[in-house]
């Protein structure tokens, strides 16, 4: 009876409050990730991202005291349903709400929660991640970023790379080494580093798809107050675990599941429309056999990975699950690519272009996702590191 009335509490405010483009598939630059560096073309993000804050919906599951609506994982799931079934957006994305916000509600002090919290659920802020470095990417254990202790404060040296839409952030939680002398693994703390600040300088890093959503970042005497050292000192590997397995599930694998309609493209048009488009239709099924049983094996995948997600989250303690995420990033990085292979498929040469009067700003777009999809099995922990933690973590078998 609580979760059908929810239900209905839902399906009424949705149908009353969210603005008619937020039903719509998203536009370029269009998602809201927080802060104020990057623009929305469309005015009803803002409207969206704070009628939704206002019900605590941006972050739904965090307690109610740090921005959120503290509902359980089965309102959660009704709440994604009924979005989904409007075909409503997620107000609000990126690191602060999928990855750092859920670490710091695990380790961070009060105080932490407090400052941090709050303005991640209302898109005040936007956070990226300090992590790999030119010598440490796969062995991100060897980095080599300092951070000295300096009476109330760290001060800090050293350089990150791939640092995802740096340009646009305004804070930075970082890996960095405290302790030279001891095992790689025992000497590395987590801190979070205000980027508005003297000593950080952010250069974009163009890629061949012709974007630059990574980023290096240089630490030259940054300072970080004692006060944003997140768990303790010299224990940040365990923190930086953490806060992966997060980004690889966390409870927004339930999302997947309960919106699990077919993966889109890089416009928003789904895949199965995209090839009755270009290739035509028999008997309202798109012609191409062949290509329409790889585009069904497709979308089961993909499906069936979501499910896999919701059904580990649900089982877990926590709320989001451990080892077991790093399969979930292994077959989400293949699936993505195996998504713009099928778009490329579908379109033929009309997806081989850079630029030209006889292609669709569409098509270029799908070109440049195609190429950028390769970083997927990269970005977030290889594709081989993955594997290696499944081997160790998850199947028990001898290192």
């Amino acid at each position: 009876m609580i979760l059908r009335a929810f239900r209905q509490e839902a399906r009424d405010w949705l149908a009353e409050n969210c603005p008619p483009s937020m039903c719509t598939p998203m536009g370029e630059n269009e998602t809201l990730s927080g802060g104020s560096k990057q623009k929305s073309p469309n005015p009803d993000s803002y409207v969206w991202l704070d009628r939704m804050h206002s019900k605590g919906w941006t972050v739904p599951h965090w307690p109610q005291e740090y921005g959120g609506a503290g509902l359980t994982k089965d309102e959660l799931v009704v709440l994604l349903g009924e979005m989904s079934e409007i075909n409503a957006r997620i107000p609000l994305a990126g690191m602060g709400v999928s990855m750092i916000g859920p670490t710091l509600l695990e380790y961070g002090t009060d105080e932490q929660k407090a400052e941090h919290l709050p303005k991640i659920a209302s898109g005040e802020i936007r956070w990226c991640q300090g992590y790999s470095e030119p010598g440490a990417g796969s062995d991100l254990a060897s980095l080599q970023t300092r951070a000295v202790e300096d009476g109330d404060q760290f001060v800090i040296n050293g350089q990150k790379i791939w640092t995802t839409l740096a340009q646009y952030a305004d804070w930075i939680f970082c890996l960095v080494r405290t302790n030279p002398d001891v095992p790689k693994h025992e000497g590395i703390s987590f801190l979070l580093v205000d980027m508005e600040q003297p000593g950080v300088t952010v250069k974009p890093i163009r890629l061949i798809s012709g974007t630059s959503p990574f980023c290096e970042t240089f630490l030259d005497d940054a300072i970080a107050d004692k006060r944003n050292l997140v768990h303790k000192l010299n224990q940040g590997w365990t923190v930086g675990k953490r806060l992966l397995q997060h980004e690889r599930s966390g409870i927004q694998a339930l999302a997947q599941a309960a919106v699990g309609r077919d993966s889109r493209a890089p416009s928003g048009i789904p895949i199965a429309e995209a090839a009755k488009q270009y290739l035509g239709v028999v008997d309202d099924k798109i012609a191409d056999t062949d290509l329409r049983a790889e585009i069904t094996t497709y979308l089961m995948n993909t499906r069936a990975l979501g499910l896999a997600q919701a059904r580990s989250v649900e089982e877990s303690e926590g709320g989001t699950p451990g080892f077991t995420t790093s399969t979930f990033k292994l077959r989400g990085a293949e699936l993505r690519k195996e998504q713009l292979e099928l778009q490329l498929k579908v379109r033929g040469t009309q997806a081989l272009a850079w630029e030209g009067d006889d292609y669709s700003d569409e098509e270029l777009e799908v070109t440049r996702n195609w190429l950028g999809s390769k970083a997927g099995s990269i970005a977030g922990g290889s594709n081989e590191v993955q594997l290696n933690i499944i081997a160790k973590r998850v199947l028990g078998l001898p290192d």
